[in-house]
């Protein structure tokens, strides 16, 4: 009998204490209903909370609020990456610019001039925004911007032991940029590239010349080339 007394006298204590819990519940959930003054709620919806169905969320119009400014904000950065998207394809419209080009193959020699004279690069296989002139062998800048340039100078004298004797330069509005050049007679056959990068404004001129009694000789395979292409555009101040 005692055994069995100790689990009966802890189950009717739980018992109890249960009672006890769920009348504390409904006790306060009585007294906030028949409350008849305002809810010390602060930003909270007590009437929703207390008076209204099961469910019904008691931050609504706070997250309602913060919904709307997201949504505000949001609209405002879409309007302000569109700006920024217009203003990047006015400056970038019809700024493909590119262009390469040979010499003519040749067996015999380019020169020597009493001066200074531009190489005309006739084989042109891009022109893309027409800046290249392949009878002037000059590149006019279309756009103001940075632009990539390379030329290579190829020229062979036939047997070893003559002279080998030439020099290219770039030249930007009549201003040396880059050159190459060999002299020597242990060579008969010799080839280099520059690259460069200028900045330009519209209607800058670039083109390569051959310098006064210097000579480009047996390029058969048209290596002597100039090219170009605008890297990125800017605007003019």
């Amino acid at each position: 009998m005692k055994t069995l007394a100790g689990p009966c006298v802890l189950m009717i204590l739980c018992l109890c204490s249960s009672a006890e819990a769920a009348t504390a519940i409904d006790l306060l959930r009585e007294t906030a209903v028949s409350w008849t003054g305002a809810l010390p709620c602060g930003g909270w919806d007590c009437e929703c909370a207390f008076r209204s169905q099961q469910g019904c969320c008691c931050v609504a119009k706070p997250l309602f609020e913060l919904e709307e400014a997201t949504f505000i904000r949001l609209v405002g950065l879409w309007e302000g990456l569109s700006r920024l998207n217009s203003q990047i394809e006015e400056v970038t419209a019809g700024c493909k610019i590119a262009f390469t080009a040979a010499m003519l193959p040749m067996s015999g020699c380019l020169g020597p001039f009493t001066s200074n004279m531009s190489i005309s690069y006739q084989s042109v296989s891009l022109n893309q925004g027409n800046g290249y002139n392949a009878a002037l062998g000059t590149f006019t800048a279309p756009h103001a911007g940075l632009y990539f340039f390379s030329f290579s100078a190829y020229s062979k004298v036939g047997d070893a032991g003559e002279r080998l004797y030439q020099k290219v330069q770039l030249m930007k509005n009549g201003q040396l940029i880059a050159s190459s050049w060999e002299d020597n007679r242990e060579d008969s056959e010799d080839s280099s590239t520059q690259t460069v990068l200028l900045q330009l404004r519209r209607g800058c001129q670039v083109y390569i010349e051959l310098l006064s009694g210097r000579q480009l000789c047996g390029d058969t395979q048209g290596s002597n080339t100039f090219s170009g292409y605008l890297i990125y555009p800017f605007s003019e101040q």
